[in-house]
């Protein structure tokens, strides 16, 4: 018995030094993960001259908003900021409807050749055209410069679709087989049964959706030639390819400055990254729960 007690004091000693280190890492990646939108925000409400010398590092630098100010007065930013909006509203509305129809139809037994579908979806997360053959496939449907190619071309993610399969799967089939009896069809089943119960699988897919789809900048900025119908974060894409460029101008700011190229494109990400900041307290509550149910079968 004493050798119990005395292993059971191990263990209970080992799992505190655990917990604590745990801890400690987990501040030590918040801090590295939160301070470059920590830095970002400071720098755009320092004085340009702080920004430009390196002396802002951990707080404000005579408090300044005249970056913001020249920022929401740039021209085509609010275009550009509600292609964002549009981009990212309507591109989860297609992401959501692809993904749960799919992994619905993939979550049950007795669809033909459900494994070999399966397999087919699977088997692009690891190989898929690559870059050129994707733009010659848009530009030979005709899609190149126009929205449909942002909105329908990335209609589908299979990671999202496999965590919303996953979690369909966990839906008890008495519930389903009970609609059935009762006259329910599929799309019935479907969008009274299995959508209301799978909200956490929902939000947490939609929240990967809008993060990807508000970040993305890369094949807007290869598809569309026309600045009217550019996202926000090809507008800040090129106002930082333009800073580097013109790096010597850094050398002009002064004391007297009131903004910077640098300090303006602080303070767009900040203004890009509010949306994202609001919205994810809501969806947080479903977060883990999605993401660990939807990971529990393939």
């Amino acid at each position: 018995m004493k050798k119990k007690k005395h292993q059971g004091q191990v263990i209970g000693t080992g799992e505190k030094v655990f917990n604590v280190f745990m801890v400690i890492m987990g501040i030590i990646i918040s801090m590295v993960v939160l301070y470059p939108i920590y830095y970002a925000l400071i720098a755009s409400l320092s004085k340009p001259l702080y920004v430009e010398n390196g002396s802002v590092m951990f707080s404000i630098k005579n408090f300044t908003l005249d970056s913001y100010r020249q920022a929401i007065a740039k021209p085509g930013i609010w275009t550009a900021y509600g292609n964002t909006l549009f981009y990212t509203i309507a591109g989860v509305a297609v992401n959501m409807a692809f993904t749960t129809s799919m992994a619905y139809a993939l979550s049950k037994k007795r669809l033909a050749f459900r494994k070999f579908f399966t397999l087919v979806a699977i088997f692009t997360m690891w190989f898929n055209a690559g870059i050129i053959p994707t733009y010659l496939n848009f530009r030979d449907f005709g899609l190149l410069n126009t929205r449909t190619a942002i909105i329908l071309g990335f209609a589908i993610n299979t990671y999202n679709m496999v965590i919303m399969k996953s979690f369909f799967e966990q839906v008890p089939y008495e519930l389903e087989e009970a609609a059935f009896i009762d006259g329910a069809n599929h799309f019935t089943i479907f969008y009274k049964i299995f959508l209301p119960l799978s909200k956490p699988a929902l939000a947490t897919v939609g929240l990967f959706y809008a993060v990807n789809r508000w970040n993305s900048y890369f094949w807007a900025m290869q598809l569309l030639n026309d600045d009217s119908k550019a996202p926000l974060q090809v507008m800040l894409k090129k106002m930082i390819v333009d800073r580097v460029a013109n790096a010597a101008d850094a050398a002009l700011v002064t004391a007297e400055s009131l903004s910077s190229p640098t300090t303006i494109i602080y303070a767009v990400i900040i203004i890009a990254i509010i949306p994202m900041l609001v919205v994810f307290p809501f969806v947080q509550k479903y977060f883990k729960t999605g993401l660990t149910v939807g990971g529990v079968k393939g």
